[in-house]
């Protein structure tokens, strides 16, 4: 166990670093859970509610840029929320061997949305509208059934509900980038407290592991944030996404067997 506790500290710390410098935490930990021989629905709701602060932290660091976006909020925070209730339900109900085959494809297709996150703000920047235009009021039913299904994601898997939403943001008009990550991270709280509370009534989460993570998480966030402007980004991007692709590859192959 004292083992376990270290290695999960250390993938905590992983995390809640590159989280800082570039996002993508989630391909770190969760299989750093799995490797430890954590039944796949506990790892992942260990992790939801070991990485749920770092979503907190980053809410409030971003929280002037929700000035004026009462309306969206408003209008998106209830289907965060039963999005995530829906999606943490779901898992539950999944059973652990119909989610160990579904866990790669998740994994790997976390890790595309990850490598797909740079190359989708810079089309985003170069097809946005009149920078000069006013940014939309408030959401559209279509954006509000969005996020919803974003949230059901989020709430049974999680790992790059980011992008999804400042797409999302980007395609409704937003032009403000720091606007736009204000929102993402104010919902994601909403999603993934709903999501870490119903695992913890539940009782699937696996506690030493989840508070080892956690610990690891808020110390890699403060030691990340210091040093997200001496790495260069691209680097610990690649350096992720290599690692999204072989953990995806790792438990595609050990599934298989």
């Amino acid at each position: 166990m004292n083992f376990q506790l270290a290695w999960v500290f250390l993938a905590g710390l992983a995390g809640g670093a590159v989280n800082s410098i570039a996002g993508g935490g989630t391909l770190l930990t969760f299989p750093a859970l799995l490797g430890i021989g954590i039944p796949s629905i506990v790892a992942n709701a260990t992790n939801t509610v070991a990485l749920s602060p770092g979503a907190l932290s980053s809410m409030w660091g971003y929280r002037n840029q929700l000035d004026g976006t009462g309306r969206w909020i408003r209008g998106l925070t209830i289907p965060s929320i039963l999005g995530g209730l829906l999606g943490a339900l779901l898992l539950l109900r999944t059973g652990s061997e119909r989610f160990d085959q579904i866990v790669p494809w998740l994994v790997l297709g976390a890790t595309a949305l990850f490598m797909a996150q740079r190359p989708m703000m810079v089309w985003l920047k170069g097809h946005r509208p009149d920078p000069t235009a006013e940014e939309p009021a408030a959401p559209t039913p279509g954006m509000i059934g969005y996020q919803f299904l974003v949230s059901v994601y989020g709430g049974y898997f999680g790992a790059g509900i980011g992008i999804l939403m400042l797409a999302a943001l980007g395609f409704m008009g937003f032009t403000h980038i720091h606007r736009m990550n204000g929102l993402k991270n104010y919902l994601a709280v909403g999603i993934n407290a709903t999501a870490s509370l119903t695992f913890i009534v539940k009782g699937v989460v696996d506690w030493p592991i989840a508070l080892a993570t956690m610990a690891g998480a808020i110390a890699g966030g403060y030691a990340g944030s210091r040093l997200a402007q001496r790495v260069p980004q691209q680097r610990v991007r690649q350096a992720i996404s290599v690692i999204g692709l072989a953990a995806g590859v790792w438990l595609l192959i050990g599934r298989s067997r």
